[in-house]
This record gives structure tokens, C-alpha cells and sequence, in this order.
């Protein structure tokens, strides 16, 4: 036999062939997050706090500090939004917070947006993050800030600048997180126009 009607009947015809593995679709809902999903939310964010430098807190969030989150969100009419898989899992979170304390600010808030490791890289970031922009829009909110870390981040730069975002400063060596200088970028949108 010719080596190259060995490598024909080699590979097996399409139809004995094993169905390809494919992952099924990646489904989501995106809502109001209550207390029973804070247990969730608080595990998202301590992964990316003991494992990575895009927060620059060095220690988790209890589920007190959550509590305290939500409510201050319900009071001052902020979103806080979560997003559940299809099987009920907490896969993702986005909230907006206010971007200082004086009451001149009160027009202009912080964007954080984080998801379960498993479901990065599937569209639900940028999903988040058109959720929490037009809920925060609905609110009468003039402007959005996202303060991004400066190693590592360029996916996150890419994607807020593909919603509108434009780049308004860096900050150079003001965290320091696992022995690292690390600094950051401050990325703003209007959200007095439509996207």
C-alpha cells in the first residue's frame, strides 16, 4: 500500500465519525442583584483580589462589606446588576458607585464590572458593562469614569474604548501589589449621548 492511500484510509469517512464535542451556548440574564447573590458576587471579586492586579485591594471583601454595598446602592439609586447563567449561577457582576463623596460629584460615578473566571472571553463583560451604562443612564447620570490598572489591561482599555470611553489620564506607580509598582488608567464616557 502507497503511503498515501495509508493516510486516506486513515482518517475515518464523516459519517463513522464521533460527533465533535461542542460546548453548548453560553446563556445569561442580567438583573438587579439581591442579598441571596452576594455570597456569589463577594467569591468573584475575592479571586481577582488574591490572584490578580486589576483591584488594587489586597484583602476580600467580607459579606458585611457587601451588604453594605447593596444597600447604599438601592439607597442612593444606583445600579448594582448581576448576571446569571442559565442554571441559576452567579457568573458576573457590574456596579456603579459614586466617583467621589462631595455632593458636586453626585453626577458622575465609578464603573466596576467583574466576572466568574469561567465566563470570560463569551461577550458577558461587554454585555455588563452596555447593561450597567444604560441603567446608570436612566438614572440621570452624566458621566462614567473607569479607573483600569495599567499592567495587563489592555483588553479592558479595547473594550471600553469600543463603548465610548476615551482616555482622560494615567497615573504612574500609585498601588503597589505584590511587590509590584503598578499604576493606573482613567478611561471616561458621557452618557448624555447615545451610543
Amino acid at each position: 500500500m502507497l503511503p498515501e492511500e495509508y493516510e486516506r484510509r486513515r482518517v475515518l469517512p464523516q459519517h463513522l465519525r464521533a460527533p465533535a464535542h461542542r460546548e453548548p451556548d453560553f446563556a445569561w440574564s442580567i438583573r438587579p442583584a439581591v442579598a441571596g447573590d452576594l455570597p456569589a458576587v463577594r467569591d468573584i471579586y475575592k479571586h481577582y483580589v488574591l490572584n490578580s492586579t486589576v483591584t488594587f485591594d489586597e484583602r476580600p471583601k467580607t459579606l458585611g462589606q457587601w451588604r453594605r454595598t447593596l444597600r447604599e446602592a438601592g439607597e442612593l439609586q444606583l445600579p448594582f446588576l448581576v448576571a446569571e447563567s442559565a442554571t441559576g449561577t452567579v457568573v458576573g457582576y457590574a456596579i456603579a458607585q459614586p466617583w467621589k463623596q462631595r455632593a458636586a460629584y453626585r453626577h458622575t460615578v465609578e464603573s466596576s464590572v467583574y466576572l466568574a473566571p469561567a465566563a470570560a472571553g463569551r461577550g458577558l463583560g461587554k454585555a455588563l458593562m452596555v447593561a450597567l451604562m444604560d441603567a446608570t443612564r436612566e438614572r440621570k447620570v452624566r458621566e462614567m469614569i473607569a479607573v483600569i490598572a495599567d499592567q495587563g489591561a489592555d483588553p479592558s482599555i479595547a473594550l471600553h474604548r469600543r463603548l465610548g470611553f476615551e482616555e482622560i489620564g494615567r497615573m504612574g506607580r500609585v498601588g503597589v501589589k505584590f511587590g509590584r509598582e503598578l499604576g493606573i488608567v482613567l478611561m471616561q464616557a458621557s452618557l448624555r449621548k447615545r451610543r
